[in-house]
């Protein structure tokens, strides 16, 4: 299972939100292309970016950081999300050298586009179900469907879909915990593989991850790490991975 630091973009800068709340931000750095190298130096082999004006304005509003941060480390692999909602943007951000576009709204309104999109670009398309109660939300989480998360997974495939990212909305944050039972719900529903986040707060928490039945694929780590409940080494000890 691997452990993947979390680098949410607002107006430029690093920060953490509470529950996807915009108005309850936290800023962490000025400077997210230093905070990437931060994260890098640590062992970093994936980084998780998320565009959060962008995940609610509908289209990208951070790609200039993203470019940079590209730019920066060319063979790391970087997947990022948020607003996200039509070939031409995942385009941009494949040729910017992003590894995965992940996209959640336009997945839940209209999943036969995201299919086809997936179907002309395997393995590049990560499939975000943000969830409230087991129901998939939607537009920065500003709404929350009818439409479950695991019956809107059914309808992706593990040739064509590199992985879910399963984002529980209430755990977001908050340093209360994963919600294991929901993650692993979902992944005992699909063969596409499950990269859990929201709400892991201490190596228990990557702990249970690790154990979990069915397997997990990786974790986002975000508050906990920029807080220092524990470092990116020992997220890596504890996922059994050697950084």
């Amino acid at each position: 299972m691997l452990p993947i630091p979390a680098i949410d973009l607002k107006d430029g800068q690093c920060v953490r939100l509470k529950q996807g709340r915009m108005q309850d931000a936290t800023v962490f750095s000025d400077d997210p292309v230093e905070m990437a190298a931060h994260w890098v130096a640590q062992g970093a082999t994936r980084l998780h970016l998320v565009d959060l004006n962008g995940a609610f304005a509908g289209s990208p509003r951070n790609a200039d950081v993203v470019r940079a941060i590209a730019a920066r480390f060319p063979d790391l692999p970087l997947q990022i999300g948020g607003g996200i909602r039509d070939e031409e943007t995942a385009k941009h951000y494949w040729d910017l050298g992003v590894r995965y576009c992940i996209i959640g709204s336009k997945a839940a309104s209209d999943p036969q586009a995201v299919a086809d999109l997936a179907d002309r670009y395997p393995g590049k398309i990560i499939l975000g179900l943000d969830a409230k109660d087991g129901f998939v939300a939607t537009d920065g989480w500003a709404s929350v469907s009818s439409l479950k998360a695991t019956d809107l997974a059914q309808q992706f495939s593990r040739e064509t879909i590199a992985a879910i990212i399963y984002t529980d909305i209430a755990k977001d944050g908050m340093m209360g915990g994963v919600n294991l039972e929901q993650t692993t719900h979902l992944a005992s529903t699909t063969d596409i593989p499950v990269i859990a986040s929201g709400g892991v707060s201490s190596l228990s928490d990557i702990a249970a991850l690790r154990d979990a039945e069915p397997a997990v694929a990786g974790v986002i780590v975000g508050r906990a790490i920029y807080d220092g409940a524990f470092t990116l080494a020992q997220a890596y000890e504890t996922a059994g991975i050697n950084a």
